[in-house]
Protein backbone atom coordinates (compact mmCIF):
# COMPACT_ATOMS: atom_id res chain seq x y z
CA UNK A 1 0.00 0.00 0.00
CA UNK A 2 1.36 3.30 -1.10
CA UNK A 3 0.72 6.12 0.84
CA UNK A 4 1.49 10.44 1.02
CA UNK A 5 3.98 12.05 3.18
CA UNK A 6 2.36 12.74 6.39
CA UNK A 7 2.71 14.06 9.60
CA UNK A 8 2.47 10.98 11.94
CA UNK A 9 4.69 12.03 14.76
CA UNK A 10 6.76 15.17 16.27
CA UNK A 11 10.09 16.45 13.84
CA UNK A 12 13.03 14.12 14.31
CA UNK A 13 16.37 15.98 15.36
CA UNK A 14 19.88 15.25 16.47
CA UNK A 15 20.70 11.94 14.86
CA UNK A 16 22.40 12.37 11.53
CA UNK A 17 21.99 10.07 8.35
CA UNK A 18 25.07 8.86 6.42
CA UNK A 19 24.96 6.10 3.83
CA UNK A 20 21.35 6.26 4.69
CA UNK A 21 21.66 4.76 8.21
CA UNK A 22 20.40 6.90 11.22
CA UNK A 23 23.58 7.14 13.65
CA UNK A 24 24.41 7.74 17.10
CA UNK A 25 26.95 9.44 18.80
CA UNK A 26 28.94 9.10 15.18
CA UNK A 27 28.30 5.41 14.93
CA UNK A 28 26.11 3.75 12.52
CA UNK A 29 22.97 1.79 14.20
CA UNK A 30 23.62 -1.25 12.22
CA UNK A 31 27.14 -1.43 13.15
CA UNK A 32 26.03 -0.19 16.71
CA UNK A 33 23.76 -2.99 16.77
CA UNK A 34 26.82 -5.90 16.11
CA UNK A 35 28.85 -4.15 18.74
CA UNK A 36 25.62 -4.57 21.32
CA UNK A 37 25.66 -8.12 20.26
CA UNK A 38 21.76 -8.34 20.36
CA UNK A 39 18.79 -6.62 20.23
CA UNK A 40 16.35 -5.39 21.29
CA UNK A 41 18.72 -2.10 23.30
CA UNK A 42 18.30 1.43 23.97
CA UNK A 43 21.62 3.43 23.00
CA UNK A 44 21.97 6.82 24.91
CA UNK A 45 24.14 9.83 23.26
CA UNK A 46 26.15 11.19 25.79
CA UNK A 47 26.74 14.52 23.17
CA UNK A 48 23.33 15.34 23.24
CA UNK A 49 22.83 15.43 26.52
CA UNK A 50 26.24 17.37 27.51
CA UNK A 51 24.43 19.82 24.16
CA UNK A 52 21.04 20.15 25.95
CA UNK A 53 22.40 20.68 29.39
CA UNK A 54 24.55 23.77 27.69
CA UNK A 55 21.90 25.53 25.73
CA UNK A 56 20.13 25.36 28.96
CA UNK A 57 22.54 26.65 30.85
CA UNK A 58 22.89 29.39 28.24
CA UNK A 59 19.44 30.54 28.46
CA UNK A 60 18.88 30.68 32.15
CA UNK A 61 19.59 33.41 34.52
CA UNK A 62 22.84 33.23 36.91
CA UNK A 63 21.82 31.65 40.02
CA UNK A 64 19.79 29.09 39.09
CA UNK A 65 21.83 25.64 39.62
CA UNK A 66 20.52 22.35 37.74
CA UNK A 67 19.51 19.10 39.23
CA UNK A 68 19.31 15.56 37.30
CA UNK A 69 15.79 13.55 38.34
CA UNK A 70 17.38 10.23 38.24
CA UNK A 71 14.30 8.63 37.49
CA UNK A 72 13.87 9.32 34.40
CA UNK A 73 16.80 7.19 33.19
CA UNK A 74 18.72 5.62 36.27
CA UNK A 75 21.28 3.89 33.90
CA UNK A 76 24.83 4.28 36.12
CA UNK A 77 26.39 4.98 33.34
CA UNK A 78 23.93 8.17 32.14
CA UNK A 79 23.75 8.91 35.90
CA UNK A 80 27.86 9.68 35.77
CA UNK A 81 27.70 11.51 33.50
CA UNK A 82 25.03 13.75 33.92
CA UNK A 83 26.91 14.39 37.26
CA UNK A 84 29.70 15.53 35.85
CA UNK A 85 27.05 18.25 34.27
CA UNK A 86 24.64 18.91 36.68
CA UNK A 87 25.09 20.90 40.06
CA UNK A 88 22.86 18.01 41.79
CA UNK A 89 20.94 14.93 41.71
CA UNK A 90 17.82 14.13 42.33
CA UNK A 91 16.92 10.75 43.83
CA UNK A 92 13.47 8.83 44.75
CA UNK A 93 14.73 5.17 46.39
CA UNK A 94 17.35 4.15 48.41
CA UNK A 95 18.55 2.24 45.23
CA UNK A 96 19.03 5.20 43.40
CA UNK A 97 20.57 6.93 45.82
CA UNK A 98 23.34 4.22 45.96
CA UNK A 99 23.75 5.10 42.11
CA UNK A 100 24.07 8.94 42.91
CA UNK A 101 26.92 8.08 45.73
CA UNK A 102 28.78 5.94 43.18
CA UNK A 103 29.33 9.31 41.29
CA UNK A 104 31.48 10.84 43.59
CA UNK A 105 29.04 13.53 43.85
CA UNK A 106 29.22 15.74 46.79
CA UNK A 107 26.29 14.49 49.07
CA UNK A 108 24.75 17.97 50.01
CA UNK A 109 24.08 17.94 46.45
CA UNK A 110 21.77 14.95 46.59
CA UNK A 111 18.18 15.44 47.50
CA UNK A 112 15.49 12.31 48.19
CA UNK A 113 12.04 12.28 47.67
CA UNK A 114 9.10 9.96 47.41
CA UNK A 115 5.96 10.06 49.42
CA UNK A 116 6.39 6.39 50.75
CA UNK A 117 9.96 6.43 52.00
CA UNK A 118 10.37 3.59 54.84
CA UNK A 119 12.28 3.76 57.56
CA UNK A 120 15.20 1.74 56.86
CA UNK A 121 15.40 3.83 53.54
CA UNK A 122 15.58 7.27 55.63
CA UNK A 123 18.04 5.58 58.17
CA UNK A 124 20.16 5.13 55.07
CA UNK A 125 19.95 8.88 54.24
CA UNK A 126 20.61 10.23 56.96
CA UNK A 127 23.27 8.23 57.42
CA UNK A 128 24.40 9.58 53.62
CA UNK A 129 24.05 13.39 55.18
CA UNK A 130 21.58 14.22 52.07
CA UNK A 131 18.76 16.30 51.80
CA UNK A 132 15.43 15.01 53.04
CA UNK A 133 12.25 16.42 50.74
CA UNK A 134 10.09 15.31 53.60
CA UNK A 135 6.85 14.29 52.43
CA UNK A 136 4.26 14.54 55.42
CA UNK A 137 4.29 15.55 59.52
CA UNK A 138 4.22 12.23 60.24
CA UNK A 139 7.30 11.43 58.02
CA UNK A 140 9.47 14.24 59.71
CA UNK A 141 8.21 12.68 63.01
CA UNK A 142 10.20 9.58 61.73
CA UNK A 143 13.12 11.43 60.71
CA UNK A 144 13.57 13.25 63.77
CA UNK A 145 13.30 9.69 65.57
CA UNK A 146 15.66 7.89 63.61
CA UNK A 147 18.69 10.82 63.79
CA UNK A 148 17.82 10.64 67.23
CA UNK A 149 19.54 7.32 67.23
CA UNK A 150 22.09 7.86 64.67
CA UNK A 151 23.03 10.64 66.80
CA UNK A 152 23.38 13.38 63.91
CA UNK A 153 21.00 16.35 62.60
CA UNK A 154 19.59 15.62 59.10
CA UNK A 155 19.36 18.26 56.77
CA UNK A 156 15.41 18.20 55.68
CA UNK A 157 13.41 20.53 52.81
CA UNK A 158 9.42 20.06 53.33
CA UNK A 159 8.31 19.11 50.06
CA UNK A 160 4.96 21.54 49.47
CA UNK A 161 1.54 20.34 47.67
CA UNK A 162 0.80 23.82 46.31
CA UNK A 163 -2.45 25.32 46.33
CA UNK A 164 -2.06 25.59 42.06
CA UNK A 165 -0.88 23.25 39.41
CA UNK A 166 0.88 23.57 36.10
CA UNK A 167 -1.25 24.30 33.66
CA UNK A 168 -1.60 21.68 30.47
CA UNK A 169 1.22 19.65 31.95
CA UNK A 170 1.29 15.95 30.93
CA UNK A 171 1.71 14.72 34.58
CA UNK A 172 0.02 17.55 37.44
CA UNK A 173 2.41 16.84 40.60
CA UNK A 174 0.59 19.85 42.96
CA UNK A 175 -2.60 21.51 43.47
CA UNK A 176 -5.84 19.48 45.07
CA UNK A 177 -5.73 16.60 47.03
CA UNK A 178 -2.23 14.56 46.49
CA UNK A 179 -0.21 12.15 47.32
CA UNK A 180 2.97 14.18 46.90
CA UNK A 181 3.76 16.97 50.01
CA UNK A 182 2.40 19.04 52.73
CA UNK A 183 -0.75 20.90 51.46
CA UNK A 184 0.65 24.55 51.56
CA UNK A 185 -1.71 25.51 53.91
CA UNK A 186 -0.49 23.13 56.43
CA UNK A 187 3.38 24.31 55.94
CA UNK A 188 3.49 26.70 58.39
CA UNK A 189 2.38 24.28 61.37
CA UNK A 190 5.12 21.43 60.25
CA UNK A 191 7.43 24.20 60.25
CA UNK A 192 6.46 25.07 63.88
CA UNK A 193 7.23 21.47 64.82
CA UNK A 194 9.99 21.30 62.76
CA UNK A 195 11.67 24.44 64.74
CA UNK A 196 11.42 22.57 68.07
CA UNK A 197 13.05 18.61 66.69
CA UNK A 198 16.62 18.52 66.03
CA UNK A 199 16.90 19.03 62.19
CA UNK A 200 18.57 21.13 59.78
CA UNK A 201 16.03 23.04 58.08
CA UNK A 202 17.45 23.33 54.21
CA UNK A 203 14.48 24.55 52.07
CA UNK A 204 11.61 23.96 50.21
CA UNK A 205 10.64 21.56 47.63
CA UNK A 206 7.68 22.97 45.00
CA UNK A 207 7.08 20.90 41.76
CA UNK A 208 3.31 21.43 39.72
CA UNK A 209 3.85 19.37 37.36
CA UNK A 210 5.80 17.68 34.19
CA UNK A 211 6.13 17.73 30.23
CA UNK A 212 4.74 21.08 29.73
CA UNK A 213 5.34 22.45 26.21
CA UNK A 214 3.71 25.98 26.63
CA UNK A 215 6.05 28.80 28.11
CA UNK A 216 3.47 30.94 28.85
CA UNK A 217 2.40 27.83 31.66
CA UNK A 218 5.70 27.58 33.00
CA UNK A 219 6.28 31.07 33.42
CA UNK A 220 2.99 31.25 35.78
CA UNK A 221 3.72 28.34 37.47
CA UNK A 222 7.55 29.86 38.39
CA UNK A 223 6.14 33.11 39.72
CA UNK A 224 3.28 30.75 42.10
CA UNK A 225 6.10 29.15 43.17
CA UNK A 226 8.13 31.70 43.78
CA UNK A 227 5.67 33.52 45.71
CA UNK A 228 4.49 30.65 47.84
CA UNK A 229 7.94 30.16 48.56
CA UNK A 230 8.69 33.66 50.00
CA UNK A 231 5.04 33.59 52.14
CA UNK A 232 6.02 29.94 53.23
CA UNK A 233 10.21 31.15 54.34
CA UNK A 234 7.78 33.68 56.89
CA UNK A 235 7.48 31.00 59.20
CA UNK A 236 10.46 29.19 58.62
CA UNK A 237 13.07 28.72 61.99
CA UNK A 238 15.43 30.21 59.32
CA UNK A 239 16.00 31.73 55.98
CA UNK A 240 15.89 28.81 53.47
CA UNK A 241 19.13 28.10 52.00
CA UNK A 242 17.55 26.22 48.76
CA UNK A 243 14.19 26.33 47.01
CA UNK A 244 13.91 23.64 44.54
CA UNK A 245 11.07 24.92 41.89
CA UNK A 246 10.67 21.64 40.20
CA UNK A 247 10.94 22.02 35.99
CA UNK A 248 8.06 21.03 33.85
CA UNK A 249 10.03 21.41 30.84
CA UNK A 250 8.24 19.22 28.00
CA UNK A 251 9.88 17.36 24.75
CA UNK A 252 7.61 16.77 21.95
CA UNK A 253 6.51 13.66 21.12
CA UNK A 254 3.49 13.75 18.90
CA UNK A 255 2.58 15.48 15.14
CA UNK A 256 1.78 19.37 15.85
CA UNK A 257 4.22 19.59 19.14
CA UNK A 258 7.09 21.73 19.16
CA UNK A 259 10.22 22.01 20.98
CA UNK A 260 10.63 25.16 24.01
CA UNK A 261 11.26 28.13 23.19
CA UNK A 262 14.05 27.97 25.87
CA UNK A 263 15.67 31.92 25.36
CA UNK A 264 11.82 32.24 26.59
CA UNK A 265 11.66 30.44 29.08
CA UNK A 266 14.87 32.21 30.31
CA UNK A 267 13.78 35.63 29.86
CA UNK A 268 10.38 34.97 32.23
CA UNK A 269 12.57 33.10 34.46
CA UNK A 270 14.84 36.09 34.88
CA UNK A 271 12.20 38.65 35.33
CA UNK A 272 11.31 36.82 38.87
CA UNK A 273 14.73 36.64 39.82
CA UNK A 274 15.24 39.91 41.79
CA UNK A 275 11.47 39.07 43.29
CA UNK A 276 13.02 36.19 44.42
CA UNK A 277 16.35 37.39 45.70
CA UNK A 278 13.96 40.12 47.99
CA UNK A 279 11.84 37.66 49.47
CA UNK A 280 14.49 35.10 49.66
CA UNK A 281 17.76 36.46 50.02
CA UNK A 282 20.94 34.70 49.40
CA UNK A 283 18.45 31.39 48.32
CA UNK A 284 19.65 28.46 45.74
CA UNK A 285 17.02 28.30 43.28
CA UNK A 286 17.15 24.58 41.77
CA UNK A 287 15.72 23.64 38.81
CA UNK A 288 14.86 19.20 38.54
CA UNK A 289 15.05 18.27 35.37
CA UNK A 290 14.97 14.56 33.89
CA UNK A 291 13.14 14.04 30.81
CA UNK A 292 13.90 17.20 29.35
CA UNK A 293 17.88 16.45 29.73
CA UNK A 294 18.13 12.94 28.33
CA UNK A 295 14.57 11.89 26.88
CA UNK A 296 16.02 13.29 23.47
CA UNK A 297 19.36 11.61 23.62
CA UNK A 298 17.86 7.95 23.21
CA UNK A 299 16.65 5.59 20.90
CA UNK A 300 15.26 2.58 21.24
CA UNK A 301 16.42 -0.47 18.54
CA UNK A 302 14.32 -3.47 17.55
CA UNK A 303 14.63 -5.79 14.62
CA UNK A 304 11.91 -6.85 12.25
CA UNK A 305 11.37 -10.59 12.97
CA UNK A 306 7.91 -10.91 10.35
CA UNK A 307 6.58 -9.10 7.88
CA UNK A 308 2.83 -10.04 7.41
CA UNK A 309 0.15 -8.27 5.59
CA UNK A 310 -3.50 -8.88 7.51
CA UNK A 311 -6.61 -7.76 5.24
CA UNK A 312 -4.52 -6.02 3.56
CA UNK A 313 -2.61 -4.18 6.47
CA UNK A 314 0.91 -4.37 6.64
CA UNK A 315 2.72 -5.52 9.88
CA UNK A 316 6.27 -5.55 10.71
CA UNK A 317 6.83 -7.51 13.73
CA UNK A 318 9.79 -6.80 15.94
CA UNK A 319 11.53 -8.01 18.81
CA UNK A 320 10.99 -5.71 21.06
CA UNK A 321 7.94 -4.05 22.63
CA UNK A 322 5.71 -2.58 25.38
CA UNK A 323 7.88 -4.85 28.25
CA UNK A 324 11.07 -2.45 27.15
CA UNK A 325 9.40 0.70 25.99
CA UNK A 326 5.85 1.10 27.46
CA UNK A 327 5.29 4.49 27.00
CA UNK A 328 5.51 4.60 23.31
CA UNK A 329 2.83 1.74 22.91
CA UNK A 330 0.85 4.18 24.60
CA UNK A 331 -0.06 2.80 27.92
CA UNK A 332 2.26 5.03 30.27
CA UNK A 333 -0.25 8.00 30.10
CA UNK A 334 -1.36 8.59 27.15
CA UNK A 335 -5.32 8.60 26.60
CA UNK A 336 -5.50 8.32 22.99
CA UNK A 337 -2.77 6.15 21.56
CA UNK A 338 0.15 8.95 19.37
CA UNK A 339 3.02 7.33 17.30
CA UNK A 340 6.74 8.29 18.94
CA UNK A 341 8.92 9.35 16.17
CA UNK A 342 10.04 5.92 14.57
CA UNK A 343 12.15 5.35 11.46
CA UNK A 344 13.51 2.08 9.85
CA UNK A 345 17.27 2.76 10.72
CA UNK A 346 18.88 1.39 7.48
CA UNK A 347 16.54 3.48 5.16
CA UNK A 348 16.06 6.28 7.33
CA UNK A 349 16.43 8.93 4.32
CA UNK A 350 13.80 7.05 2.45
CA UNK A 351 10.45 8.71 1.90
CA UNK A 352 7.64 6.60 2.94
CA UNK A 353 6.62 4.08 0.44
CA UNK A 354 4.04 2.31 2.59
CA UNK A 355 1.80 2.45 5.46
CA UNK A 356 2.64 -0.07 7.92
CA UNK A 357 1.89 -0.87 11.63
CA UNK A 358 4.95 -1.63 14.02
CA UNK A 359 4.01 -4.22 16.64
CA UNK A 360 5.93 -6.15 19.28
CA UNK A 361 6.37 -9.67 19.84
CA UNK A 362 4.09 -10.15 22.96
CA UNK A 363 0.83 -11.99 22.59
CA UNK A 364 -1.72 -8.84 23.39
CA UNK A 365 -3.07 -6.30 21.24
CA UNK A 366 -1.63 -3.47 23.58
CA UNK A 367 1.84 -4.05 22.10
CA UNK A 368 2.11 -1.77 19.15
CA UNK A 369 5.50 0.85 18.94
CA UNK A 370 3.76 2.03 15.58
CA UNK A 371 0.20 2.76 14.10
CA UNK A 372 -0.11 3.53 10.10
CA UNK A 373 3.37 5.32 9.54
CA UNK A 374 3.95 6.12 6.26
CA UNK A 375 7.48 4.35 5.88
CA UNK A 376 10.27 2.82 3.41
CA UNK A 377 9.51 -0.92 2.98
CA UNK A 378 10.38 -2.58 5.95
CA UNK A 379 12.22 -6.12 5.77
CA UNK A 380 12.95 -9.24 7.99
CA UNK A 381 16.24 -8.40 9.88
CA UNK A 382 15.96 -4.61 9.42
CA UNK A 383 16.47 -2.44 12.54
CA UNK A 384 13.57 -0.12 13.63
CA UNK A 385 14.37 3.12 15.61
CA UNK A 386 12.09 4.62 17.87
CA UNK A 387 13.34 8.08 18.98
CA UNK A 388 12.46 10.67 22.56
CA UNK A 389 13.50 7.01 24.52
CA UNK A 390 16.30 8.43 26.89
CA UNK A 391 13.46 9.54 29.50
CA UNK A 392 10.76 6.58 31.01
CA UNK A 393 12.06 3.42 29.09
CA UNK A 394 13.65 0.63 30.10
CA UNK A 395 12.80 1.50 33.85
CA UNK A 396 9.73 2.22 33.37
CA UNK A 397 8.67 -0.55 31.60
CA UNK A 398 7.40 -4.36 32.65
CA UNK A 399 10.87 -5.95 31.28
CA UNK A 400 9.39 -9.34 33.70
CA UNK A 401 6.38 -9.37 31.63
CA UNK A 402 5.91 -12.53 29.50
CA UNK A 403 9.32 -14.18 30.11
CA UNK A 404 11.65 -12.16 27.34
CA UNK A 405 15.37 -11.16 28.39
CA UNK A 406 16.29 -7.61 29.79
CA UNK A 407 17.81 -5.59 26.86
CA UNK A 408 20.90 -4.28 26.87
CA UNK A 409 21.69 -0.47 27.88
CA UNK A 410 24.22 1.25 26.25
CA UNK A 411 26.05 5.02 26.19
CA UNK A 412 27.89 6.32 23.57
Amino acid sequence: MTVAEKPVHAPIEGFPIADHCLTIGGIAVTRLAERVGSTPFFAYDRGIMTDRVAKLRAALPEGISLHYAMKANPMPAVVTHMAGLVDGLDVASAGEMMTALDTGIDPRDISFAGPGKTDAELARAIAADIVINMESPGEMERIAGIAGIQGVTPKVAIRVNPDFELKTSGMKMGGGPKQFGTDAEKVPDMLKRLAELDLDFYGFHIFAGSQNLREEALFEAQEKTIDLAIRLAGAAPRSPRMVNIGGGLGIPYFPGEKPLNLMQVGEGLNSLMPRAKKGLGAVELVMELGRFLVGPAGLYITRIVDRKISRGRVFLVTDGGLHHQLAASGNFGQVLRKNYPVLIASKADGAGKEEADIVGCLCTPLDRLGDKMALPEGEVGDLVALFQSGAYGLSASPINFLGHPKPLEVLV
